[in-house]
């Protein structure tokens, strides 16, 4: 995997998208088809060529290329920053779990066998993305504490969405440390990175 900016904030922008939507569900009971789409195939591209390819196309990350751009320009959202940092945080213990990997690795792969049965965003689908969740990165520490509204947190269908979205979130993360990308980086080279959203965010448009 190439490990540009470009490929940093692409797959930041993947995080953004996730966390953003685990938040529209907590918060509303609601989300934007197509957002949640991109998360979902995230997780079955397995070898694609490209960190872009990951998400087929910079337009399908719009949501999170805007997010990121407010939060590096001025980082007012706390609680959208306290998911991603947790969520970087529980990629990088996930990544010296061989074991976990193994289990996330064979989950994904019956998954994908089973498309031709259950579409991606079927709910079937969707609930075995979160129990894969559950198996695996909802077991280490911290565990995401998702903030909302009750009702919706209580409903089946909305915690498996978001549990779903949250192995999207430590996917695009495990992008990004595959990218070369670190809590360094991110302190750092914030005005690269930045720039390079707003040059991705004009192809975009």
């Amino acid at each position: 995997m190439p490990k540009t900016d470009r490929d940093r904030v692409i797959a930041l922008a993947g995080v953004m998208q996730a966390t953003d939507l685990v938040r529209s569900i907590a918060r509303r009971g609601q989300i934007q088809a197509d957002d949640f789409e991109t998360c979902m195939a995230s997780l079955i591209q397995i070898d694609a060529p490209s960190s872009v390819d990951i998400y087929g196309g910079i337009n399908r990350l719009l949501t999170g290329l805007r997010l990121l751009e407010q939060q590096l320009h001025n980082p007012q959202d706390m609680e959208l920053t306290r998911y991603v940092v947790t969520l970087l945080r529980l990629e990088y213990k996930l990544s010296r779990r061989e074991e976990m990997l193994d289990t996330l690795s064979a989950g994904i792969k019956d998954i994908i066998q089973n498309l031709a049965h259950f579409p991606l965003t079927h709910s079937n689908t969707i609930a075995r993305f979160a129990d894969l969740y559950l198996q695996t990165i909802s077991t280490l520490s911290p565990r995401i504490m998702v903030s909302g509204v009750q009702a919706h947190l209580n409903n089946p269908e909305n915690a498996n969405r978001i549990r779903a979205l949250l192995l999207a979130g430590a996917r695009a993360a495990r992008l990004w440390r595959q990218c070369g990308g670190s809590r360094w980086s991110l302190l750092l080279r914030r005005n690269v990175l930045l720039r390079e959203t707003r040059l991705l965010l004009a192809q975009a448009d």
